[in-house]
């Protein structure tokens, strides 16, 4: 007999079913994606409704079916990322988010780790941190997930962890200096750029806290974890691709929208140092 359970969950997307119903898909902390059948959504009094927009979190009840689609009853603890459903920058980011977890792993294959750093990445843009700077560490860990595990902590030849680095395709992971010629093809990639995705391959939002990086050093890094996904991965989110045009809109009419990327007394400078006070 299958009894409702209690789990928490992250709404990746709602897509229409029929006239009234819905389909939600909720990446679960206990049981990884899984797709649910929600009848009469579209009905304003729905004790559902609340708890199933986007870029919400809540503690569900239902039953988690291993074949066929899963249905909910209750929900409790809703929490709504609200920046994210109201800001078109921030809604872009967290959709790409969104869309990369759902993409890294299969449906019904447990992924707690994945979950909490998602849901870390949304709290923090939520409370204010970069987009573009959490965006970033999330695309340096779900690496792992897709079997891409590029050596950024040392170089590959000698084991050296003197910086600059340069990055070879040829030998999937950094090189130093004294054997960039090891490579001919090396990717000659922004020294800074490489920096940045070493501490990120390692860091969570939280633990990196409110750093300022330059805004060629952000372009650079974005160029250059781009090549990664390129080589490794291979995908091209709708997502992705909506951001890279926002990047084109913002650069022909020159006004920043991401005014995190400013500048601000007593904040630390461009460093890869993570924030004294972050956890």
């Amino acid at each position: 007999m299958e009894t409702y359970q209690e789990f928490d969950g992250i709404v990746l997307s709602i897509r229409k079913h029929r006239e009234k119903d819905a389909l939600v898909k909720i990446f679960t902390r206990d049981h990884g994606k899984r797709m649910f059948f929600v009848k009469n959504i579209k009905n304003p009094n729905h004790s559902l409704k609340a708890a199933l927009l986007p870029f919400t979190k809540a503690t569900y009840l239902g039953r988690v079916k291993d074949d066929g689609l899963s249905f909910l009853q209750d929900s409790r603890e809703i929490t709504h990322f609200s920046k994210m459903q109201t800001d078109i920058h921030l809604n872009a980011y967290a959709t790409y988010l969104n869309n990369l977890a759902d993409a890294a792993i299969n449906d019904a294959i447990k992924a707690a780790d994945l979950y909490d750093l998602l849901e870390e990445s949304l709290v923090a843009m939520q409370n204010g941190m970069d987009a573009e700077i959490v965006v970033n560490i999330f695309e340096m860990r779900v690496l792992k997930y897709f079997g891409a595990a590029p050596q950024l902590q040392e170089c590959v030849i000698c084991h050296s962890k003197q910086e600059p680095f340069d990055f070879s395709v040829k030998y999937s992971g950094a090189l130093c200096q004294n054997h960039y010629g090891e490579d001919p093809r090396r990717s000659h990639a922004s020294p800074a750029a490489v920096h940045f995705a070493r501490i990120f391959q390692l860091v969570t939002p939280k633990q990196v806290g409110n750093i300022q990086i330059k805004a060629e050093t952000k372009q650079a890094l974005r160029a250059f974890i781009d090549e990664l996904y390129e080589e490794y991965v291979g995908i091209r989110l709708k997502s992705k691709s909506f951001i890279d045009q926002m990047y084109a809109w913002e650069t022909k009419v020159e006004i920043p929208f991401r005014s995190a990327a400013e500048p601000q007394p007593n904040k630390p400078s461009e460093s890869g140092k993570p924030d004294s006070t972050s956890s």
